[in-house]
């Protein structure tokens, strides 16, 4: 009689969570397509690096501020409609770039980009968190994170290559292709979401619970990673494309610049993520990857051909893979369950206002120092945070003793 209820969680965890990742895949890999093409695209038309980086800065400011709060409404109307609404929102935006010519019309379009991952994104990982058993949530993000960067990994490369031999127009088509696809394939086969327990609005009122989240010390350090690596992040996504065109590379070999990225982010994602599960301390997992992304993003900065780029490219792939399966773990671990879409969009929005920070300002400290310094100059950002995490998680561990 227990046996059997058990095969049966099993067997809908291992489903749910093949749906999942492929869902987010397609995403991604439609998406990031994008990624390594646009900046030279927006180049192509005139528009400097620092309007370059407010374009994405943008993208990254909406999806971080729209994180937290979509995250929240994702446990109340449902994770089906919320990610379900974000998926054609994404799909929309990408058929728009085919028309946006000018530095205010591709703001506009980046924005629509913003607000698609901020209803896809928190969703997709508090549902990964609502259908695994605690002992899987290292595993389980690691299946997740694997899915998301391969997508991340593939979809550069392919957008350079199809760039190089059909021109920009050509990526943002095929990316609304195949995320309108996986609308589709989505709407038929995500789990329809069940009926809030709840039904008194007032028994558990949104800032009580955003109050207690903000005094919660573990999710608060979490974030703080999130919003340093990331930094790092944003500095790679939208200003490597323009420091190795200056280097001689050509968009097929910036997507391969990406392609390395991901793959080492993804391949190690599975070991890093059943490694979390086995540790003392997933913390000391997420002090090392910031140490490695501090390092492959300072590397950046004397990088002078392809083989320098993809070198460091992969070491930050791997930091971002050891650092970021333990985030996502920690967090689930950290917050109750009924509030994990909360505290999912708050690691969102940390998320994506590092990159946003990192797009929006390093642009102009570019066009006033150069590429190299600035790179050291965000090298230096990422390891300065390492002591506060540290300290943030040490004071837990020392309260929970």
């Amino acid at each position: 009689m227990i046996a059997q209820p058990k095969k049966m969680i099993s067997s809908s965890y291992t489903t749910l969570m093949v749906i999942c990742c492929g869902s987010v895949f397609v995403c991604y890999f439609a998406s990031f397509m994008r990624f390594p093409v646009v900046p030279l695209y927006a180049r192509s038309l005139g528009i400097s690096t620092s309007q370059i980086g407010i374009i994405n800065s943008t993208f990254f400011l909406i999806a971080g501020v729209l994180s937290l709060p979509l995250g929240i409404l994702s446990d109340r109307v449902g994770r089906k409609k919320m990610a379900g609404s974000g998926l054609l929102l994404l799909a929309s935006a990408s058929f728009l770039l085919c028309f946006g010519k000018t530095f205010i019309e591709l703001i506009g379009v980046y924005l629509l980009l913003g607000i698609g991952i901020a209803a896809f994104g928190p969703t997709m990982m508090s549902f990964v968190a609502a259908i695994s058993p605690s002992t899987h949530l290292g595993r389980s993000y690691g299946w997740y994170t694997l899915a998301l960067f391969c997508g991340t990994s593939l979809g550069p490369a392919v957008g350079g290559i199809i760039t190089q031999s059909y021109g920009f127009t050509c990526v943002f088509i095929i990316s609304g292709i195949f995320l309108f696809l996986n609308l589709i394939l989505f709407v038929f086969l995500f789990p329809p979401d069940r009926k809030p327990r709840h039904t008194d609005p007032e028994k558990e009122p949104v800032s009580t619970g955003v109050r207690e989240l903000f005094r919660n010390r573990p999710m608060l350090a979490c974030w703080l990673a999130a919003l340093g690596g990331c930094f790092g992040m944003g500095m790679f996504m939208t200003f490597i494309p323009l420091h190795a065109l200056n280097q001689g590379l050509n968009a097929a070999h910036i997507g391969l610049v990406f392609f390395f990225q991901g793959a080492s982010n993804a391949l190690f994602r599975i070991p890093f993520g059943y490694l979390s599960d086995r540790v003392a301390h997933r913390s000391n997992l997420v002090m090392i990857g910031l140490v490695g992304f501090a390092l492959s993003v300072s590397g950046f900065g004397i990088s002078a051909n392809l083989s320098h780029f993809t070198m460091f490219a992969t070491l930050l792939g791997f930091s971002m893979g050891l650092a970021f399966t333990s985030v996502g773990a920690l967090i689930a671990e950290a917050v109750p369950p009924e509030s994990r879409g909360l505290a999912m969009g708050g690691y969102n929005t940390c998320i994506y206002l590092g990159m946003m920070l990192s797009s929006g300002v390093m642009g102009s400290v570019i066009q006033m120092i150069g590429f190299a310094g600035s790179f050291f100059i965000c090298a230096g950002i990422i390891l300065a945070l390492i002591p506060i995490f540290a300290v943030t998680i040490c004071e837990n561990k020392h309260k929970n003793a």
